[in-house]
């Protein structure tokens, strides 16, 4: 669900430090705007940006990015990245942009691992390009990735879950791991960073579902 908008948005994110203003300039130099050479992983579709910061904290050899379209979304995560319990973090970046922009903004195999979360499921038939699982982002995500590169997907909606499934497979990509109720895989959900909405589905019984597609 889209957050209400917020005026202040914009400006607190075109003046805080850890938003890149400008991410198609940091195309084939993200390394740098960390200072190290740690393999770079994406969340596309961040939300409130509770998985992405968890992430971080969890795992300082790795450079996370948070990729979020709209602003008023972008200023939680924002606000929550400057609780005490994030603000030492070094190895997280947030962008607010379009994810059909990805190839504008990664060179060619600069990611190690894409996270797709609790995706916008585009229910209508004719928005299925649309899906960030779709046969269209794969392609994108596939230039993007490194070799042996993959895509977690986690979503409560099993109807999109089916179609990604079907999607990896029509794009040629290995499917890796998948579950209609991770929380009941013990291999899956070993070391499982939950995001917002998955506390909250999770907590009213529904079964989460996920995927793990390694790129062709």
């Amino acid at each position: 669900m889209r957050l209400r908008n917020i005026p202040r948005a914009e400006g607190v994110i075109q003046l805080h430090r850890a938003v890149i203003k400008r991410p198609e300039a940091q195309r084939g130099n993200w390394k740098q705007i960390f200072g190290n050479e740690n393999p770079i992983y994406i969340e596309i579709g961040m939300g409130k940006g509770q998985f992405i910061l968890e992430m971080a904290r969890k795992y300082p050899a790795v450079n996370f990015i948070g990729i979020e379209r709209y602003s008023s979304v972008l200023l939680r995560a924002i606000e929550k990245f400057d609780t005490e319990d994030f603000q030492e973090l070094e190895n997280v970046r947030f962008v607010c942009m379009d994810a059909r922009s990805v190839e504008d903004v990664f060179a060619p195999k600069e990611v190690g691992q894409i996270y797709l979360n609790f995706s916008d499921p585009w229910p209508k038939a004719r928005h299925a390009k649309r899906r960030l699982t779709s046969q269209e982002f794969l392609e994108r995500y596939e230039k993007i990735l490194a070799d042996g590169g993959a895509v977690e997907f986690k979503t409560d909606n099993t109807e999109l879950f089916n179609f990604s499934l079907e999607q990896v497979k029509e794009a040629g990509w290995t499917l890796k791991h998948y579950t209609y109720d991770l929380h009941h895989n013990e291999e899956l959900n070993r070391g499982n960073v939950m995001t917002e909405y998955e506390e909250k589905f999770s907590s009213k019984g529904n079964p989460i579902n996920k995927m793990i597609a390694v790129k062709k």
